[in-house]
């Protein structure tokens, strides 16, 4: 392989590698590596942001239920409340006093904003609905969160999410109930919660996630009241998203439940692409001056030297023509000098001395040509075709048949032949040559070969090269069924299979050795000359030479049994090129 070597590259190459090395590719590269710094800085700095705007979301929302949990410790707490919750009172009138001094408003002080309401539920039968006191009915068992609530038999708070609700419930079972079963259900307040997720500061939808991956609240406005209570999971989110997630770890009452963030990175890129604009014009102008002096210094050299080179070429044609002088006195301009100076002198030499050479040699050259000429007239094959017509009419009057038929054909593939003007024939006319050597071949071997051709009628006035399927069939006669010791059977089949003409021989023959295929096909792919007597190869290069890629050829053989040949040629393509 030859090495590369600048001095076999055009100046104009030259100097365009020169301006693509030092100018093209270092003001890319500077461009392209600056935009993709800042945009991972601007990145990172965006997804910390967005993970402290969650941390903070997450805090702010655990402050608020943590108000609710502290009332709920509380009561759970409180001696006095839950024993005068578990007694079993007389009367109404002993309830409503113990009420109106101790709970009707001992813990009224204790609400925050984070707590919407607070209910005490019981199914003590002496205890009247009042405040916020309510009979645990079986209305209320079979209300949502009392269903839920159920699952769990811990001794904290456990936050139940209802209809875009969000609500603690706690078993007041601190002390002995008699019996009775307490529960006490405080409701976060929503508004403060939707609050919290509206100031996060996060530049995306943000959604509480309970323990079983349902979406309990959410700041998405293409999740409804409807689609509230879907799995996180099942949410379709484009393709170039950022992902965060914040769990509440070690907290019992919160246990399993997380913010999960979604931001589109479009968001973190915006800054990036506010400034792309000034980094093209910044290219633009670095691209600009470079250029224009480069251009300017190449244009001095190469039009000057493509000067001379076409009045060099001028020369070549003996056209001694001087380049005008102009006022240069850099390396260039001296060439010029001194091409001038050169082309006089060969323009006098010329006339002077290898004219009258040129003269002298052309003539002994068109003495040789006659001479060839005169070598080649002296056979003419016409005269072999009248001698092989005057022996078959000769056979005819004898009345040996078989003899003039066998010279006909003979005849036939010898005009065929020779006649390489005409470089395309029909398929009938390559059929009907083919049929006259196997005519010859049957004549030699008698019995012993046998021969089928079938072809599709739609095929025959299709155009092939000439004489390519010939030399396979000849092949196929000559090395497969002359040497096999029982009959020989040569198939030729032609037909058209989706815009391909499809040609298969099959014979019966030896076959050949996996080796000698190898061997074949390797002689067959060879690029050297061809010698007169290479009838296969020269076939398969002339395929070659007309098609290109567009033909397949495959040789199936198994070793005394036969060898099947498939050449498969394109069909309605553009016309083959002549050989």
């Amino acid at each position: 392989m030859t090495r590369w070597n600048p001095n076999y590259m055009k100046l104009r190459d030259k100097l365009l590698l020169m301006y693509i090395l030092s100018v093209f590719i270092p003001i890319v590269v500077t461009n392209v590596v600056f935009y993709q710094v800042t945009t991972a800085n601007i990145r990172s700095q965006k997804t910390r942001d967005a993970g402290i705007a969650l941390n903070n979301l997450k805090n702010d929302l655990r402050v608020t239920i943590d108000q609710g949990v502290g009332l709920s410790y509380s009561l759970y707490a409180d001696p006095v409340f839950n024993d005068t919750l578990s007694r079993s009172f007389g009367s109404h009138f002993e309830y409503i006093q113990a009420y109106n001094s101790y709970l009707k408003g001992e813990f009224s002080g204790q609400l925050s904003q984070g707590i919407r309401l607070y209910q005490v539920y019981t199914d003590n039968p002496t205890i009247l609905t009042s405040g916020y006191i309510e009979r645990l009915t079986d209305a209320v068992r079979k209300a949502n969160w009392y269903k839920q609530f159920q699952a769990y038999s811990v001794p904290y708070p456990v936050l139940i999410a209802t209809d875009q609700m969000l609500s603690l419930v706690q078993r007041l079972d601190n002390q002995d109930t008699g019996g009775a079963e307490q529960l006490l259900k405080i409701d976060l307040n929503m508004d403060v919660i939707k609050e919290h997720f509206r100031n996060s500061g996060f530049d995306g939808n943000v959604y509480l996630v309970d323990p079983k991956g349902i979406i309990r609240f959410s700041n998405d406005p293409n999740i409804g009241s409807s689609r509230m209570g879907e799995r996180y999971s099942e949410i379709q989110f484009p393709e170039k998203t950022l992902p965060f997630e914040r769990t509440y770890a070690g907290i019992n009452y919160l246990e399993d439940w997380s913010l999960q963030g979604v931001m589109d990175e479009e968001i973190v890129l915006q800054e990036v692409r506010k400034s792309r604009s000034f980094v093209v014009w910044l290219a633009c102008i670095n691209f600009v001056f470079p250029s224009i002096i480069i251009a300017a210094m190449s244009r001095s050299i190469h039009v000057r030297l493509v000067r001379i080179l076409k009045h060099m070429k001028k020369v070549k044609t003996q056209n001694f023509q001087t380049i005008p002088p102009e006022d240069a006195r850099d390396e260039i301009g001296q060439l010029t000098m001194e091409f001038n100076r050169m082309t006089e002198t060969i323009h006098n030499l010329i006339h002077e001395v290898y004219l009258a050479d040129i003269q002298k040699k052309d003539l002994e050259l068109k003495q040789q040509q006659a001479q060839l000429h005169a070598l080649h007239s002296q056979i003419n094959p016409h005269f072999l075709f009248n001698t092989l017509e005057s022996v078959r009419m000769r056979s005819l009057i004898k009345g040996e048949k078989e003899t003039a038929k066998m010279v006909h054909h003979m005849s036939k593939m010898f005009r065929k032949s020779i006649s390489w003007n005409q470089h395309e024939v029909t398929v009938k006319e390559e059929l009907e040559l083919i049929d006259s050597f196997l005519q010859i071949q049957k004549y030699r071997f008698g019995e012993k070969l046998q021969y089928r051709i079938e072809a599709d009628p739609a095929v025959l006035l299709y155009r092939i090269p000439k004489m390519v399927i010939l030399p396979f069939v000849e092949n196929a006669s000559i090395h497969g069924v002359e040497s096999t010791p029982g009959e020989g059977l040569i198939q030729l089949l032609v037909n058209a299979e989706q815009n391909q003409l499809h040609i298969r021989l099959e014979d019966n023959g030896i076959g050949m050795s996996s080796s000698r295929l190898e061997e074949l096909l390797s002689y067959l792919d060879q690029s050297t000359d061809m010698g007169e007597h290479v009838g296969m190869k020269n076939a398969y290069s002339r395929l070659k030479l007309c098609y290109g890629d567009r033909f397949s050829f495959s040789i199936q053989t198994w070793e005394g049994e036969g060898t099947h040949i498939q050449i498969k040629l394109p069909l309605q393509e553009e016309a083959i090129h002549d050989l």
